[in-house]
C-alpha cells in the first residue's frame, strides 16, 4: 500500500541490477562479482525518502530473480514501490562496471527489458495523485519510443496535475551518441519546471562552455541548476541573479551515483521551501557520502549536521562541514 496521504514525490525510471568485480580490478580478469542495484531516478527517490520525504518509485521489473531483488532493495531505502508492474515477458535489465586506470566503464544488457516497456499509461494509474513534484531523466528517452512518450506526456501533458517537473538531463553515450541525443534531451530539458544538468554533459551536448551558455539555451525552465564536479553549482532562475555554491572537498573513491544524490538533496531543498543557496548546500551535502563509497547511494548526514551546514556563514562553508560530517 501506498504511505498515508499518498507520495510527495513520484520518480520514474528503470532500475537494473549492476554487477562489478569484488576486487576493484577490471572486469576482465575477475574472479568474482558483486551483485547490486543502480538506477538513477531509484537513486533520487531512496536520497529524498531518507531526507524524510514520502517517495514513490515508478517502473517495470521482470518476473525474474533480479527484478524481485530490485523491488526490495529499492524498498528497504524507505521508497513506495507499490506501483511497480511486474512484467512476465520481458527480463529486468543488467550492467556491468569495469573499474579502469582512467575511470569506470559500463556495460549495459537492457535492451528489451522490462522498464522499456514503460509508457505514458504508467503516469495516469491511482496512487500518483497528489504528488507535489514528478522527477524524470532523460536516461529513459533513450530506452524505447513508448519511454520517449511517458516523457511527453509528463512534461507536455502534465500527466500529474500540480505537481511540477523535474528533469535531470543525464545523458549516457553507452545508449545513444551526442548527435542523436542532443535534439531530444534540449527539447525535453527546455518543457521542465526544474533542470538539472552538468556543465561536461552540456559541452558534449550543446557545446555550451559555462552556466550562463546553458541558461540561455534553456528559456523554458523556471530553473536551471550547472553542476560543475568538484568546483560546485550554480542556480540559474528564470527572473533573478545565479547562485553559485562551491563543491564539498573529499577524497573522491567513484562518481557513479554522486549526481542522483545531489539532485536529491537539491529537490529536498526545495520541496522545504528553502532558499537557492540552501538548496545548493543541501545537494552537495547529500553527494558527498555518496563520492567516497564505491556503491551507487549512501545515507545522507544526520539532520543535525545539515541543520548547521544550512546555517554555516558564507565564508565558513566548505572547511566546517568537511569536517563537521566526519569526511
Amino acid at each position: 500500500m501506498s504511505p498515508a496521504g499518498g507520495p510527495e514525490v513520484v520518480c520514474v525510471g528503470e532500475t537494473m541490477v549492476v554487477l562489478a568485480p569484488d576486487d576493484g580490478g577490471s572486469l576482465e580478469r575477475a574472479a568474482r562479482l558483486t551483485v547490486g542495484v543502480g538506477g538513477a531516478e531509484s537513486n533520487v527517490a531512496a536520497g529524498l525518502a531518507r531526507l524524510g520525504h514520502r517517495a514513490a518509485w515508478v517502473s517495470r521489473v521482470g518476473d525474474d530473480p533480479f527484478g524481485r531483488r530490485v523491488v526490495a532493495e529499492v524498498a528497504a531505502a524507505g521508497v513506495d514501490v507499490s506501483l511497480v508492474i511486474v512484467d512476465p515477458d520481458a527480463p529486468t535489465g543488467l550492467y556491468l562496471k569495469d573499474p579502469t586506470p582512467v575511470g569506470t566503464r559500463v556495460h549495459y544488457h537492457r535492451a528489451g527489458s522490462a522498464a522499456s516497456r514503460l509508457g505514458a499509461a504508467d503516469l495516469t494509474r491511482s496512487g500518483l495523485a497528489g504528488a507535489r513534484l514528478l522527477h524524470l531523466s532523460g536516461i529513459t528517452a533513450a530506452l524505447s519510443g513508448t519511454c520517449r512518450d511517458l516523457l511527453v506526456s509528463a512534461l507536455d501533458g502534465r500527466a500529474l496535475p500540480g505537481a511540477r517537473v523535474s528533469f535531470d538531463v543525464n545523458h549516457r553515450p553507452a545508449l545513444w551518441p551526442a548527435d542523436r541525443a542532443a535534439p531530444v534531451l534540449h527539447g525535453l530539458a527546455d518543457r521542465a519546471d526544474v533542470v538539472l544538468v552538468g556543465l561536461d554533459e552540456a559541452a558534449g551536448l550543446w557545446a555550451a562552455d559555462d552556466p550562463a551558455d546553458v541558461r540561455a539555451l534553456l528559456p523554458g525552465p523556471e530553473l536551471v541548476v550547472v553542476k560543475d564536479g568538484p568546483v560546485g553549482a550554480t542556480a540559474l532562475p528564470r527572473t533573478g541573479p545565479a547562485v553559485f555554491v562551491p563543491a564539498l572537498p573529499v577524497d573522491v573513491v567513484e562518481p557513479v551515483g554522486a549526481g542522483d544524490a545531489f539532485a536529491a538533496g537539491f529537490l529536498s531543498g526545495l520541496l522545504r521551501g528553502l532558499d537557492l543557496r540552501a538548496c545548493l548546500r543541501l545537494g552537495h551535502l547529500t553527494a558527498a557520502p555518496v563520492l567516497v563509497v564505491p556503491g551507487d547511494t549512501a545515507p545522507p548526514p544526520d539532520p543535525e549536521t545539515i541543520a548547521r551546514a544550512l546555517a554555516l556563514p558564507e565564508t565558513m562553508w566548505t572547511a566546517q562541514v568537511r569536517g563537521g560530517s566526519g569526511r
